[in-house]
């Protein structure tokens, strides 16, 4: 049986993504939930013409289509576990943004923040909100069109059951001082979001990542977090 010539198209990696994010742990769950968060995308020099970019900086939010890159796998399953009902509930993988997927394919919708000319980088598009991991390889970019995008009377399903954690985060300052000023506010989001796999809730456990440089170590005691370390990678 003849196969149809799309079966066999490849994607093209035509930017990568760099975030503060060197490993998976610890990157907020959806897009804009820490606007602090700022990146930079810089693209391959094959996509590098000025021409292709002409007229996003009118827009103030763009979709950013990308690879899960940690999660590349050859087979799927039909069913995961979504981390916001604790890792024990299954659900279709079509109904839940999971990285498991037959296609490991991500969309976030973030901020573009500016637009700037690098000599040697070319146009580069810095954004915040993103929630990718450092150098994530990303296929496309649209923008975000509010009159079509935005469903204020929207439903959100099983997700909308489960509210959004939100602790409250004790940073001493013997810690917090290490890290650079212009990063303090999206770490401290970045915490109150609680990092935890939802399934871990041991108050003696010590959890950490990676953050701009930084091994950010805490531990959890009901609303609470609380720094306990801070040192330079």
């Amino acid at each position: 049986m003849a196969r149809d010539a799309a079966d066999n198209t490849s994607m093209k990696i035509i930017a990568r993504i760099h975030s503060d994010f060197p490993t998976k742990f610890g990157i907020p769950r959806q897009s804009g939930i820490v606007s602090a968060l700022e990146s930079r995308i810089v693209f391959e020099p094959e996509y590098r013409n000025p021409d292709a970019l002409r007229g996003i900086e009118g827009f103030s939010h763009i979709w950013l289509i990308w690879q899960f890159s940690e999660a590349v796998r050859d087979d799927w399953s039909p069913t995961v576990r979504p981390p916001r009902l604790g890792g024990n509930t299954r659900m279709g993988v079509f109904a839940t943004r999971s990285p498991f997927r037959p296609n490991p394919i991500g969309l976030s919708s973030v901020r573009l923040e500016r637009v700037a000319k690098h000599a040697e980088l070319g146009t580069v598009l810095y954004v915040s909100g993103a929630d990718l991991m450092d150098r994530t390889p990303i296929y496309d970019i649209k923008p975000y069109v509010p009159y079509a995008d935005c469903h204020p009377e929207a439903e959100g399903g099983f997700s909308a059951a489960v509210s959004a954690r939100r602790l409250q985060v004790e940073f001493p300052e013997r810690w917090l001082s290490m890290i650079p000023e212009e990063k303090r506010q999206a770490l401290t989001g970045v915490l109150a979001c609680d990092p935890r796999p939802s399934y871990q809730s041991d108050p003696r456990r010590v959890y950490g990542f990676s953050f701009a440089g930084f091994e950010v170590r805490f531990t959890v005691e009901e609303d609470l977090l609380t720094v306990c370390q801070v040192e330079r990678l």
